[in-house]
């Protein structure tokens, strides 16, 4: 009785598992079956295997892991794709792979998706990447960036009736070398222009100007600078510290070190600085060869700086500023007998503005007095005005103006210097994603004392040029470029440039 009880015990169970297994069968052949399915092995070599169809993960395997898949992890990835699926804007992030849902490339070869490049504010995506962002020379923990311009110019001046016209190559070579540094950063960065001329008696302009700053990130909200650097230039024919009838002007080489100090104390932000400038002059050559010593204008000068600033908010700050100085000559006295040694003190006040990446700046307003040694020059009391400011109104467009104040002594006999006021205006323009235009403009007013003898004089510059980028590391340039120094006594000089260049970048 009871081994039959046992017996129709068993059958029922055995019909009931089959009724479920057709159930369960039914069920699956109901369901509705992925479209184009795929499977695909990542990071083979890791030993960690992906499962992806085109609606999302079928299962995901990983090193160690029981490989038998549970249909509780079967529902759990069938929902995970059907989550997926429901939100176009889902990504799936895996060892910097970011294929979207609604369908990618992937590159056996590589192990990566190609994507179409995202725009930026609904605007066409750019055909080039920038080229400052790509590239670069790594040299350990650093990146070098050079660059060599070779143009041919013609250049024509014009003193009063007198022209002085003249042709010439010129090479231009740049280099900039960033550290990569998680702490602190050294920027270095050097500028060389050499020139040869072609035709005509010109004078030839070769520059050097290299210039390195150390930032240090200390404690406490505390950022210290250290920088150096070195300029070696040829004296302009404009300038009124110029010798008069010379075939070549003075070379002058100038080196310069110093050291900052800034720290945040919440609302308020300190800064104090010091400078040091050597300045060396060399001989000036007559037209009919006589050397004119000018070792009497070396000097060595200091300054000090300090500045207190108050933060009304992150983008606009108050400061008050005080700058004290020294000049000391390596000569006592000049060839006409003046001693030229002087000190200076001065104040501003002004406000930096700082609103990101689309505009900051500051502009400062102050006075500065200049004393001489010798009692028969007469001191120099002018105001001043000092800023700058860079702007980005969108995207491809940046402007910059400068605005500096400086005191110039003079070499002259009985006249003690003048005050040059400047102001820098660049304005670039991409017109396309290979092709930059620039707008330079400037000018400087040079102010001299009441008592002087010598008027002012005022310079105006202006230039446009185009860079077309042919790729990379080849940019094909165009430049042209006006210059007019106004004298209220004496000939206005003149003076027009045109060129085009091929620049070799890495």
């Amino acid at each position: 009785m009871d081994i039959g009880k046992n017996k129709a015990g068993g059958c029922s169970l055995r019909l009931t598992a089959c009724a479920a297994s057709a159930l369960l069968g039914w069920g699956a052949l109901a369901m509705p079956m992925p479209v184009h399915a795929q499977s695909l092995d990542i990071s083979q070599s890791s030993g960690a295997n992906l499962t992806a169809t085109s609606t999302g993960i079928d299962s995901l395997d990983l090193p160690g892991s029981d490989t038998t898949t549970t249909t509780s992890s079967k529902s759990k990835a069938a929902k995970t794709a059907t989550d997926t699926a429901a939100a176009p804007n889902a990504r799936l992030r895996l060892d910097g792979i970011d294929p979207t849902t609604t369908g990618s490339t992937l590159d056996d070869d590589l192990r990566r998706v190609n994507l179409r490049e995202t725009s930026v504010d609904d605007l066409k995506a750019r055909q080039h990447p920038d080229r400052e962002d790509v590239q670069g020379i790594p040299l350990g923990t650093f990146t070098l960036r050079p660059s060599v311009n070779q143009s041919i110019n013609v250049e024509r001046n014009r003193t009063g009736s007198t022209n002085d016209d003249r042709s010439f190559l010129q090479t231009d070579l740049r280099s900039t070398l960033k550290s990569d540094w998680d702490r602190h950063a050294l920027t270095i960065t050097g500028e060389g222009v050499w020139q040869k001329n072609l035709s005509g008696n010109g004078a030839e302009q070769p520059t050097v100007d290299i210039n390195a700053d150390l930032r240090l990130d200390l404690p406490a909200d505390t950022t210290a600078h250290i920088t150096a650097g070195y300029q070696f230039f040829r004296e302009d024919t404009s300038d009124p510290n110029a010798i008069a009838g010379a075939s070549k002007q003075s070379a002058v080489n100038q080196f310069d070190a110093g050291a900052s100090l800034e720290r945040d104390f919440g609302v308020l932000r300190g800064t104090t600085a010091l400078a040091l400038v050597r300045t060396v002059y060399s001989d000036a050559t007559l037209s009919d060869g006589t050397q004119v010593t000018l070792s009497d204008r070396n000097q060595t000068a200091g300054t000090w700086r300090g500045r207190i600033g108050y933060e009304l908010s992150p983008a606009l700050i108050p400061f008050l500023e005080a700058d004290l100085g020294r000049t000391l000559y390596d000569q006592s006295q000049d060839s006409n007998g003046y001693a030229r040694s002087n000190q200076s003190y001065g104040g501003k006040a002004g406000m930096e503005l700082d609103l990101g990446e689309k505009m900051k700046g500051e502009l400062g307003f102050g006075y500065l007095h200049t004393q001489f040694d010798d009692s028969r020059l007469a001191s120099i009391d002018s105001p001043t005005v000092d800023g700058n400011l860079a702007w980005s109104p969108q995207r491809g467009t940046d402007v910059s103006i400068g605005l500096s104040t400086t005191f110039q002594p003079s070499t002259t006999a009985g006249e003690s210097g003048y005050t040059a006021y400047q102001l820098t205006s660049t304005l670039s323009q991409e017109l396309r994603d290979d092709l930059t235009a620039k707008l330079t403009g400037g000018t400087i007013w040079r102010d001299y004392p009441s008592s002087s003898a010598t008027s002012d004089e005022t310079e105006y510059d202006a230039a446009f040029g185009l860079i077309w980028g042919i790729n990379r590391y080849l940019d094909l340039t165009s430049n042209v470029g006006y210059q007019l120094t106004s004298r209220k006594t004496g000939d206005d000089t003149q003076q027009l440039q045109a060129g085009v260049g091929l620049t070799v970048k890495r």
